[in-house]
C-alpha cells in the first residue's frame, strides 16, 4: 500500500477563543481543537474535503500552550489519515493517533 506524506508547523495565539475555558490560569490547546486542525491542514493538502468516519486512535501525551509552535506529521495510508505532534523546539511528542476516513463529504 502507497501512503502519502505531509507535514507542517502550526502555532496556538494566545487570544484563541477556545483557551479562556480550557484552562482558565493555565490555559493549553484543547484536544479536540488539535484534531480539528490536523483535519483541516489534511484536507488543504490534499485538496479535497475529508470525512472523517471515526477517531481510530488517539493519545495526548503533553499539552500545547498559547504562543508555542507544533509540528504535525500526517501520513495518509489509504482510508486511515495517521498524525503526530510534535514541540517545533524541543521535538517532544503532545499527541499522535490516526483518524479513519470514507468516501462523501463529513456528515
Amino acid at each position: 500500500m502507497s501512503s502519502l506524506e505531509h507535514s507542517f508547523t502550526f502555532g496556538l495565539p494566545a487570544d484563541h477563543p477556545s483557551l479562556p475555558g480550557h484552562f482558565p490560569g493555565a490555559p493549553v490547546a484543547p484536544g479536540v481543537l488539535l484534531l480539528e486542525l490536523v483535519v483541516s491542514a489534511a484536507e488543504e493538502w490534499l485538496e479535497r474535503p475529508l470525512a472523517v468516519r471515526r477517531i481510530a486512535q488517539v493519545k495526548f501525551h503533553a499539552p500545547l500552550r498559547p504562543g508555542e509552535q507544533a509540528t504535525a506529521h500526517l501520513r495518509l495510508e489509504g482510508e486511515l489519515l495517521r498524525f503526530r505532534l510534535q514541540d517545533a523546539r524541543a521535538g517532544t511528542v503532545l499527541a499522535d493517533g490516526s483518524l479513519a476516513l470514507g468516501s462523501g463529504s463529513a456528515a
